[in-house]
């Protein structure tokens, strides 16, 4: 069994190849490790060997975790809250973590913006956009993209970095990037100065970065295979 260590030196390496034929410099994709179901020790394991940008998806699952490696906080840890967020645990989410990938409604971003403590920096948030279009996806349509990002540019106490997608999947690598390449259309089309685009995993990271990717959301290349209960 190979290690979460030897795992994200391998990914590491995936990405600067990507990147080389992506004609771009590395130090433009962060790599996030997607650490939902799996537990603090696997994200020891990971700080230990270098990461400090890690993902979440369940609220109580996350905030158990983030307690309970507090004392790596010195270390720069950074969570992620990537997943479906509902308006009952929007407080969990504001107090704990830097990042939201997965805003798509307007309610959501101003209850996030309403808890967010004063003492805290700025929420980092991204919309999330469906861009295949499936029934069972979360995210705002295209269409809603524009309106939606102008209310949440203005809440206080968020700043809007850019869009996140969560593409249907394919094995055929063309498919995958003109899915990427609506996300980064629709970023540019805004007008706005948004930096993110958090697109990408374990199977389409290659294409993530052909099309601009500035944050990828790896878990299962790092972590392994996950069995959820």
């Amino acid at each position: 069994m190979t290690s979460i260590a030897a795992n994200l030196q391998a990914v590491r390496a995936r990405i600067a190849a990507a990147c080389v034929i992506a004609g771009r410099p590395v130090e433009s994709v962060r790599l996030l490790a997607v650490s939902k179901t799996w537990p603090a020790a696997s994200v020891r394991e990971a700080v230990a060997a270098g990461q400090r940008a890690f993902g979440e998806s369940y609220v109580q699952e996350a905030v158990d975790k983030v307690a309970e490696l507090a004392d790596l906080v010195e270390l720069g840890l950074e969570w992620h809250f990537i997943g479906p967020l509902q308006s009952n645990k929007t407080r969990l989410v504001a107090e704990n973590f830097a990042w939201v990938h997965s805003v798509e409604r307007l309610k959501i971003a101003e209850r996030l913006a309403a808890q967010r403590l004063p003492d805290l920096p700025p929420l980092q948030v991204c919309i999330q956009v469906n861009v295949s279009g499936e029934a069972s996806k979360s995210g705002c349509l295209p269409a809603e993209v524009s309106s939606l990002a102008r209310a949440v540019a203005a809440l206080p106490r968020l700043r809007l970095r850019g869009l996140m997608a969560i593409p249907e999947p394919s094995e055929d690598q063309a498919q995958q990037r003109k899915q990427f390449a609506v996300l980064r259309h629709l970023r540019d089309s805004l007008g706005m100065e948004l930096d993110t685009l958090s697109m990408g995993m374990s199977h389409d990271l290659e294409a993530a970065i052909m099309e601009g990717s500035t944050l990828l959301r790896i878990g299962t290349a790092i972590f392994g295979e996950r069995v959820y209960a």
